[in-house]
C-alpha cells in the first residue's frame, strides 16, 4: 500500500514541476530535491552557523529519506521525536522549492545560457594574446584604518615580491589571478570571478525574501565580479564588454545601474545590505542572458571583503539572521538556541577574522 502510494506521490510530483520523464527519472529527480534541501542545511552548518553544527545538524532519519511519502508519514508518527518531525516538514518545504528552482532552470535554460556566457567571454572579452583561462598572478598590498579597517592605500606587487615581503602594522597582501582585456595594442588586467548560483543558495534567497516563485525572487542566476585597478580601467572594461557584445554580433543593453565607486550611497534593497558599499552593478542583457555584473577598483574590492560595517562576509551573516531564516529553519523552542546572541557572536568572529 506504502509503495503504490509512494509511486502515485510521485507521479503527481513530476506533473507539478513538469518532469516529462520516464518514471525511474522523476525518482531521480526527487532526490536531487532531497539532497538540495539537505544542502540548505549543510551550508549554514559549514559556513554561518559552523561553530552551532552540532546543535542542528540533520537528523540520521532525515538524512537518509528523500521519499515525500516517508516524510510525510513521519510528520505524524508519534514515534518519532518533535526535532525529527519538524524536519521532516522543514525538508517537504525545502523540497518543494527547490522543485521550483530545477523547473524554472530547464524553462530558461540556464546551464546553455551559462556555456555560452562563458564562451562570449574567451572568445571576444579577453586578450587574444593568452590561452584560454590563463591567468597572471599578483598580490594586493594594502594598507588599512584601524578602526573600521577600509582601505586607505593599495597598490599592486608581483609575486616574488611579495613572498619576501614583511608586513607592517595595518597591511594586508590579498591574492588575485587576473585574466587581461585589450583595448588598442594595450593589455589591461581584471581579477574576474562568474559564477552560475547554486541550487542551495537560490533556495536560501527565496526563504529571505519569502517567496515561491524563483522568477521573481532570483534575479541573479549568473552573474560577474570584476576588479580593476582604477576608475578609468572600470570604464574601459565597461566599454570593451559593449565593443565585445558588438563584435560577436549582438547588442548589449545594461540595465538597473548604480554606481558608487566614487561618491554617493548605494541603495540597498536586499535585507543586512550595507547602503556605504562602493561598486558598480548593473544587470547586462546579451541575446537573451541576463547578468549581473558587480564591479570594483582594487580599493573597493577590498573593502567588500574587510571594512567594517560593509564586508560581504558581515553581509552574509546579517541576511541570514536579519530575515528572519536562520530563526525559521531553526526554532529556539526545538533547538534551544538564541538566534540574536548567536548573531552577535558570529558578527564579532567575522570582524575578527578580517582584520
Amino acid at each position: 500500500m506504502r509503495c503504490a502510494t509512494s509511486q502515485r506521490a510521485h507521479q503527481l510530483l513530476g506533473r507539478l514541476f513538469n518532469l516529462n520523464v520516464e518514471t525511474h527519472e522523476i525518482y531521480t529527480r526527487i532526490r536531487e530535491f532531497a539532497a538540495t534541501a539537505d544542502a540548505v542545511i549543510d551550508e549554514l552548518c559549514n559556513k554561518i552557523l559552523s561553530p552551532y553544527a552540532a546543535h542542528i545538524e540533520i537528523s540520521n532519519e532525515i538524512g537518509t529519506t528523500a521519499d515525500p511519502v516517508e516524510l510525510l508519514m513521519m510528520l505524524f508518527d508519534d514515534r518519532y521525536h518533535r526535532k525529527v518531525r519538524f524536519e521532516a516538514k522543514r525538508k517537504l518545504v525545502l523540497m518543494n522549492l527547490a522543485g521550483a528552482i530545477d523547473q524554472r532552470e530547464r524553462e530558461t535554460d540556464i546551464e546553455s545560457r551559462f556555456a555560452a556566457f562563458i564562451h562570449f567571454l574567451n572568445e571576444f572579452v579577453w586578450s587574444p594574446l593568452l590561452k584560454i583561462g590563463e591567468h597572471r598572478s599578483v598580490y594586493l598590498l594594502s594598507e588599512h584604518d584601524p578602526v573600521d579597517y577600509r582601505c586607505t592605500d593599495v597598490k599592486v606587487v608581483e609575486r616574488e615580491a611579495a613572498e619576501s615581503m614583511r608586513l607592517q602594522p595595518g597591511q594586508r597582501l590579498t591574492f588575485a589571478k587576473r585574466r587581461m582585456f585589450r583595448v588598442g595594442s594595450k593589455d589591461i588586467p581584471v581579477y574576474v570571478s562568474v559564477r552560475k548560483k547554486a541550487s542551495a543558495a537560490k533556495v536560501i534567497k527565496l526563504l529571505r525574501k519569502n517567496e515561491k516563485n524563483p522568477a521573481v525572487a532570483v534575479d541573479d542566476e549568473l552573474g560577474l565580479m570584476a576588479v580593476l585597478d582604477g576608475r578609468k580601467e572600470v570604464t574601459r572594461f565597461v566599454d570593451h564588454l559593449s565593443e565585445a557584445a558588438a563584435r560577436s554580433g549582438m547588442l548589449m543593453t545594461f540595465e538597473d545601474i548604480s554606481d558608487t565607486l566614487t561618491s554617493g550611497k548605494y541603495t540597498a534593497s536586499s535585507i543586512g545590505s550595507s547602503s556605504n558599499t562602493p561598486m558598480l552593478k548593473f544587470f547586462a542583457r546579451l541575446g537573451d542572458t541576463r547578468v549581473e555584473f558587480i564591479i570594483h577598483t582594487n580599493q573597493s574590492y577590498l573593502d567588500y571583503n574587510l571594512r567594517r560595517g560593509v564586508s560581504h562576509n558581515e553581509y552574509e551573516v546579517r541576511r541570514i539572521f536579519d530575515s528572519g531564516v536562520a530563526e525559521l529553519l531553526f526554532p529556539q523552542d526545538i533547538y534551544q538556541l538564541d538566534m540574536a546572541t548567536i548573531r552577535k557572536q558570529q558578527m564579532e568572529y567575522v570582524r575578527e577574522l578580517n582584520q
